[in-house]
């Protein structure tokens, strides 16, 4: 199978890029640097030179291929909402691209967007809520529509993907709790996160594309839900800073555009994942991977 993989020089991207090389796919990645380019073409990919921005360069790479991931996302969260409607738009340009098809799309959201039952694990298959509440259900609204034209449309949905140098969100956390000289959680800190292993996480986007089951929804995830407080804490160890709590009222001041995450409790399951697609994660924990934080990294 060729697969255009976006996002292919990322974190998770690499991974999976190397990951389905493994396993005797070819790959076409899409890379935005001219100097990322050689990593690339290193892992044995072929390089497709292009951007989010190119609307052209990602019909191009999607129609040379036999189906599509779709990782690349812009991680300026500060501007959270306007990256989540550009990911609504780069959705639609690469379904266009596979229309009149059979050809798998593999699209990228969120375990948040499906905490919609309170107090209980996210689920595959649970409603979700919409943009207007949770800006990265866009991605899936997007998906939806291209469901309904007849695209073969799958969705990965993404805890904390972690390993000891980046960890989704707790990466920028880290960094403003350097800034700051303090580890703060809200409250109590029993608000949970789920979590997963970059490498356990680049065998599920194979799984799924070699699947290629339409509409189906997919839980990247090996913890359910990790305590923040649990999380905090192992930051400060590993950072020799002191942890504290602060109220709620207090969270917006101090934490910034990371306020609309950090009282969050947004635990998930992925045993339909796992039952369907024999997908069992065997890498570290979380807390394991901050005990081992490369703080050059940060």
């Amino acid at each position: 199978m060729r697969v255009f993989v976006t996002g292919a020089t990322g974190n998770i991207g690499s991974a999976v890029v190397k990951d389905l090389i493994a396993a005797g796919h070819q790959v076409l990645g899409l890379c935005r640097l001219p100097e990322k380019a050689a990593a690339l073409a290193a892992t044995g990919a072929e390089v497709h030179q292009g951007s989010l921005e190119d609307e052209d360069s990602l019909r191009s790479g999607a129609a040379q291929c036999d189906g599509v991931i779709h990782l690349a996302f812009n991680h300026d969260f500060s501007r959270f909402v306007a990256n989540c409607e550009d990911d609504r738009r780069v959705i639609r340009a690469l379904g266009s691209a596979l229309a009149g098809t059979d050809h798998p799309l593999v699209i990228t959201s969120g375990t948040p967007i499906a905490n919609t039952v309170p107090g209980e694990p996210a689920k595959e298959g649970n409603a979700i809520v919409g943009s207007n509440v949770h800006p990265r259900a866009a991605s899936e609204e997007a998906a939806a529509a291209l469901a309904a034209e007849g695209i073969n449309v799958s969705v990965v949905r993404l805890p904390q993907i972690h390993d000891p140098i980046t960890q989704g969100l707790i990466t920028p956390l880290i960094g403003m709790f350097r800034q700051k000289g303090e580890c703060v959680y809200v409250g109590e800190g029993l608000n949970r996160w789920p979590s997963a292993y970059v490498l356990d996480v680049a065998r599920l986007y194979r799984l799924v594309v070699e699947r290629a089951e339409p509409n189906a929804k997919y839980h990247a995830v090996a913890e359910e839900g990790v305590a923040i407080r649990d999380i905090v804490s192992a930051i400060g160890r590993r950072l020799d800073l002191p942890v504290k709590s602060i109220p709620p009222e207090e969270a917006p001041a101090h934490f910034g555009w990371l306020s609309m995450f950090a009282g969050l409790d947004m635990p998930a399951s992925s045993a339909w994942t796992r039952e369907v697609l024999g997908w069992h994660p065997t890498g570290p924990g979380l807390i394991s991977d901050l005990e081992r934080l490369e703080l050059s990294g940060h």
